[in-house]
């Protein structure tokens, strides 16, 4: 059985993980025969939003306490992870991927990634195995991998060109599709980027899982 290392940034599309997308890249994974395991920093989350409102609100939230949810208490800290134990590494996305993972949603192209997820997703390079990045989770593709790298973000002007001035290749992409660099294993998908409806998501990301096991 092959066993895919999942990394979540919350629980929640406006300061952690995205729900729908975090579920169906574990149900195609489950669906296609895979094992995962899911991982999350132990850490404060960036900030706390009322998900019914929008609004930001007062007090703090654990990551990985908050991704447990979706992971139904079955989750580990990130820095547990080992490259070594795992075929594949799979992020879902969501503004956690952004603000959590990294501050991308702050800096833009001037990001800096959580030590914890880089040495993670550099692991995976570095070991050439596969990786996939779901929604805005692909602006840590330039960060991973060498200087070309091919990622996308769906057809967002400014994240594209964020992703470009970070060392990246960026290439427009439907939500219905993936873009794959074959040379480092690398596969990514707009999501929630683009996607109006559940089920926009789901043809991108179960593309994505099962392109990410093939590899």
């Amino acid at each position: 059985m092959k066993k895919v290392a999942v990394i979540l940034s919350g629980c929640g599309v406006y300061d952690g993980a995205e729900i729908h997308e975090a579920v169906l890249c574990l149900l195609h994974l489950s669906r296609h025969g895979a094992g995962y395991q899911c991982f999350a920093p132990d850490k404060l989350q960036h900030h706390v939003v009322n998900h019914l409102t929008g609004e930001e609100q007062a007090g703090g939230r654990n990551v990985l306490e908050e991704a447990a949810r979706i992971a139904r208490g079955q989750i580990r800290p990130l820095h547990e992870l080992n490259a070594a134990d795992f075929d594949a590494l799979l992020l879902p996305g969501g503004f956690g991927a952004a603000k959590n993972l990294c501050d991308f949603a702050s800096k833009g192209a001037d990001t800096r990634v959580d030590p914890q997820v880089l040495a993670a997703c550099k692991a995976f390079a570095a070991a050439r195995k596969p990786a996939g990045y779901c929604c805005i989770a692909p602006v840590l593709i330039p960060h991973a991998y060498p200087a070309g790298v091919k990622g996308t973000i769906g057809t967002d002007a400014g994240v594209a060109d964020a992703f470009t001035a970070m060392g990246g290749e960026h290439i427009g992409c439907a939500v219905t599709d993936v873009v794959e660099d074959s040379h480092y294993k690398v596969i990514s998908t707009p999501a929630y980027m683009l996607a109006e409806n559940i089920a926009e998501a789901d043809t991108g990301i179960g593309k994505l899982v099962k392109r990410l096991l093939e590899m």
